[in-house]
């Protein structure tokens, strides 16, 4: 996959933007300790969103904020070529454990190779967009942003996503599950617990019974798909027999036509404990579908070829265990690169306490500029090899465009 134009001349603009990444590094890092020290939930990613768009700005992008409806996302472009790319910018954290997925790291690495890339963007012929995509851990910004057109003419899309140690750095044949998130309301009716229990309809019992089956049941699925849940409400004080009952739960697959098999499965759970207890049952979505994750075999390849040059692992994957994203939604439509960011000496899962705190360490912050080196070099290899420019070209989405069309 030789760029066109020399090789001198490719070595020659992949160090200017290497040192593009190493100038803006001081900045970059302390926006990245910015975002660790004060976490922000899905959708109220206020302080995040202004810090990020504000070094943005002042390095020349034009900021638009409130893109697709979203307070908290926003678009900043520079440049006006006929290839359009998207390097993904995640903010958010999780409730009680801050940033124990490393939004910190992703922002800081799309915010770093945009800042790299700008200088550049007429060389390369490319509409450089840094995309602020709130709500990826609950919520699916992603997924609306691509519905309402946010991602419209976009030819490719990327991002990073760290992870704990030992992890190959080669992201081909990687993926992530789809996953959908639900709300089960069970409604039954409310009676003295001691002076007449049996006029009641216990939908407390409901709850209880559903998670009896859903447990009963995950011997029954397949090794890699995954259900969670957890009880919200099954009364308030023991002398009334609770009549109202919220069991959240989600399922996972690594295919669209498996998750569906398994959510059919999981919804009759629920439906027989509303069955054996007389209750009535409420299922609603409570998020967009994140589906899975498609990583472009070429981009892989660009990606990989940056991360050799840094000594990293790069052998091939056994694939992912689990874990979803929003950023396959795009991926299904777009383009796109997801690969993962190993830190060093990080042998604590994500999500957890102990791994928010190493996703705030120079080690992580080392293969946060690391990667935002290599996606600086996938985009200026894509955009400069004759044959996968026009690919990617070609491949700018429209879909939001013709959703508001159907939807107006």
């Amino acid at each position: 996959m030789e760029p066109t134009g020399t090789k001198p001349a490719m070595e020659a603009l992949r160090r200017a933007l290497r040192d593009g990444v190493d100038a803006w590094r001081p900045q970059v890092q302390s926006l990245s300790q910015d975002l660790h020290a004060n976490p922000e939930l899905s959708f109220e990613e206020v302080r995040a969103a202004a810090s990020i768009t504000a070094v943005l700005a002042e390095a020349g992008f034009e900021v638009a904020t409130g893109t697709a409806g979203l307070p908290t996302a926003f678009t900043a472009t520079a440049g006006s070529g006929d290839l359009t790319v998207a390097l993904c910018v995640e903010y958010d954290a999780l409730p009680s454990v801050g940033h124990a997925c490393g939004h910190n790291l992703i922002a800081g690495a799309s915010v770093a190779a945009a800042l790299a890339l700008l200088p550049h963007v007429d060389e390369l012929g490319i509409t450089l967009k840094a995309i602020g995509t709130p709500a990826e851990e609950h919520g699916g910004g992603k997924a609306l942003m691509l519905e309402r057109g946010a991602f419209d003419g976009v030819g490719l899309a990327l991002m990073v996503h760290p992870v704990q140690d030992g992890v190959t750095y080669n992201p081909a044949g990687t993926t992530a599950q789809a996953v959908g998130r639900y709300e089960a309301v069970f409604a039954g009716k409310a009676a003295h617990a001691a002076a007449a229990p049996h006029l009641g309809v216990n939908a407390g019992d409901a709850a209880v019974l559903s998670q009896v089956a859903i447990g009963l049941l995950r011997q029954q699925i397949p090794g890699d798909h995954r259900i969670a849940c957890y009880v919200a409400e099954a009364g308030h004080v023991t002398n009334i027999i609770p009549d109202h009952a919220v069991v959240p739960f989600e399922c996972r697959a690594f295919t669209l036509p498996e998750y569906e098999a398994l959510l059919e499965r999981v919804k009759h759970c629920f439906e027989g404990a509303a069955l054996a207890t007389g209750t009535t049952l409420e299922i609603s979505a409570a998020e967009p579908l994140y589906e899975p994750l498609i990583q472009d075999d070429d981009l892989a390849a660009y990606w990989t070829e940056a991360m050799d040059a840094f000594g990293k692992d790069t052998s091939p994957s056994a694939g992912m265990g689990g874990g979803s994203t929003d950023m396959g939604n795009i991926s299904q439509v777009i383009p796109s690169l997801h690969p993962w960011l190993s830190i060093p000496g990080a042998n604590v899962p994500i999500h957890s306490h102990g791994f928010a705190a190493l996703a705030n360490t120079p080690e992580a912050y080392d293969v946060m500029f690391e990667a935002a080196v290599a996606l600086a070099w996938t985009v200026a290899g894509a955009a400069t090899h004759p044959q996968q420019r026009e690919r990617f070209a070609n491949a700018a989405y429209r879909g939001g465009a013709l959703i508001q069309e159907a939807t107006s």
